[in-house]
């Protein structure tokens, strides 16, 4: 009864295989032709989000890392280990597990772990894990409920003479140079 078959043209040669569909296209939105409003700006489509800048200047002292020395230089440093020594950087950060034995010299500190030995800083932040033993001299100091300091607490003022402990002087320029210029000298 049913002899009749459909023939396709687009290289099935009367074998009956169907031709393949199209691939769909994907649906554009439709493009806007309208002139922005004078003053208005045109709407930007949202950015794409980025990876969060991290500071190339952050020095990291490792959990379970023990340094005996000095630690200085203009960058940020985080301390997850232990330290004895002293440290003149312009932020330090110590955390719950870091310790330092020694002296602190820092624009911002942030202490959620232990010091052993004198603060000078601008900004000080004691956190509820921290524990200080020693003397401190800031310009503002926060203590979070539970943190823990023994020791002075000196506020240095910009127009007073304790604000110059502040400043972190550069470090020590090799004593060789000065050697090297004979110092000039007055006949009396």
């Amino acid at each position: 009864m049913f002899t009749k078959s459909k023939s396709y043209d687009n290289g099935s040669q009367g074998l009956g295989i169907p031709p393949t569909p199209p691939a769909p296209t994907p649906a554009q939105p439709p493009a806007t032709t309208a002139a922005p409003s004078a003053g208005v700006p045109a709407p930007r489509a949202p950015e794409p989000s980025r990876p969060a800048v991290r500071s190339s200047n952050l020095s990291t002292l490792a959990a379970g890392v023990k340094y005996e020395g000095n630690i200085s230089g203009a960058g940020e440093l985080q301390i997850e280990g232990t330290l004895k020594g002293d440290v003149r950087v312009a932020r330090v950060i110590i955390g719950e597990g870091g310790a330092v034995e020694g002296t602190v010299h820092a624009d911002v500190l942030d202490v959620r772990g232990r010091i052993t030995g004198a603060i000078v800083a601008k900004q000080v932040r004691l956190y509820a894990t921290s524990r200080v033993e020693g003397d401190i001299t800031q310009e503002q100091l926060s203590i979070e409920q539970g943190g823990w300091f023994q020791g002075r607490c000196n506020q240095a003022k910009r127009d007073t003479p304790d604000a110059a402990m502040l400043e972190a002087p550069a470090p020590a320029a090799d004593k060789t140079a000065k050697a090297d210029k004979p110092e000039a000298k007055t006949a009396a």
